[in-house]
């Protein structure tokens, strides 16, 4: 009698983890292959862009060919240049492979520190009150990529940058205007300046 009941036992568990291997195969095949493969095939067919790292040329022109491209749309790089506008500062330094914040708190007085230090290079390098110097512009996205500035870090730039190049603050505010994206259907997010692609049309400009 308890021999029996041991084997049906041994019966049933064996029965049980096989049922759970088949599971296990079976969603390994269509999440770790089927599904990667087909959102991979409907990402090249239809956002080909997109899915290739919003990746553009010198004249600023999207591009999926990494040997013409300068950059990606979705990627800070470290204008220093004064004839350049000034994207956020970068915790990693604007290398992907070390993409992150400080992680250090709003009242780490390292943190304060370098705000203040930010604060006074960007108010000296463009000629503003210190007061005037917007939040974005001394401090680091959570990222430490984020390509977009606000639109009052890019205002505070426009007179450097029409100076250096030898254009009207008008031209250079005007293309402003231009690369700046509104909220996400009307609500989401905040007002935007993409800095790469903002830089790419003053060089064609001017």
């Amino acid at each position: 009698m308890a021999t029996t009941t041991v084997a049906s036992d041994l019966a049933t568990l064996t029965r049980h983890a096989m049922a759970g291997l088949r599971m296990l195969l079976a969603l390994t095949l269509v999440t770790g292959l089927a599904y990667p493969l087909a959102m991979t095939a409907v990402g090249q067919a239809v956002f080909p862009w997109q899915a290739n790292g919003s990746l553009v040329r010198s004249d600023g022109a999207p591009t999926t060919s990494r040997d013409e491209a300068v950059g990606s749309a979705l990627v800070a790089q470290g204008f220093t240049g004064a004839e350049y506008f000034h994207p956020r500062p970068s915790a990693g330094e604007y290398d992907t492979l070390a993409s992150g914040g400080s992680n250090l708190g709003p009242l780490n007085p390292d943190l304060v520190a370098s705000i203040e230090e930010r604060r006074a290079a960007v108010a000296a390098a463009n000629g503003v009150d210190p007061a005037d110097v917007p939040a974005d512009a001394v401090t680091a996205s959570a990222s430490g990529a984020d390509p977009h500035i606000s639109p009052a870090y890019a205002a505070i730039q426009v007179a450097r940058v029409a100076r250096t190049r030898g254009v009207p603050d008008a031209e250079v505010a005007d293309l402003v205007a231009q690369h700046t994206a509104g909220r996400d259907l009307g609500v989401l997010g905040e007002p935007r300046v993409n800095v790469l692609e903002l830089n790419l049309a003053l060089d064609v400009a001017h």
